[in-house]
């Protein structure tokens, strides 16, 4: 009988078509306001439709401390932060909120490491 082969054939044909297992991983963003007024900042996938902290939600900044904000992601993940003035959108750093601008150097990679820190300033 010849099923043994065929069944051999049948589940390597079936692993291949698995989808691939992502890697885990994770990236510490740094950011330090000195805006006058309070600040919120979100982080954007640019490979996926999510967010840090997501679900409508940002981070609020109502201090001038560093703030360190370790995030779950995928490695190799592109993740870019968005900031803005709480209450106006229309003072914004990063790719704003809602990751609705187009930004250079507020990107980065996950890779395990820690972005150097981003200073929000007027």
């Amino acid at each position: 009988m010849q099923t043994r082969p065929f069944l051999t054939l049948l589940t390597a044909a079936m692993l291949l078509l698995l989808p691939q297992i992502s890697h885990a991983g994770n990236i510490v963003f740094n950011i330090k306001s000195n805006y006058q007024y309070k600040v919120q900042v979100e982080f954007y996938s640019q490979r996926y439709n999510r967010a840090w902290p997501g679900s409508g939600k940002a981070y609020n900044i109502n201090d001038w401390d560093t703030h360190s904000y370790s995030l779950n992601c995928e490695s190799g993940e592109q993740i870019c932060y968005g900031a803005w003035a709480t209450g106006n959108s229309n003072i914004y750093w990063g790719v704003g909120m809602n990751d609705s601008h187009n930004c250079s150097n507020c990107c980065a990679i996950c890779d395990g490491g820690s972005v150097p820190t981003i200073t929000l300033s007027n």
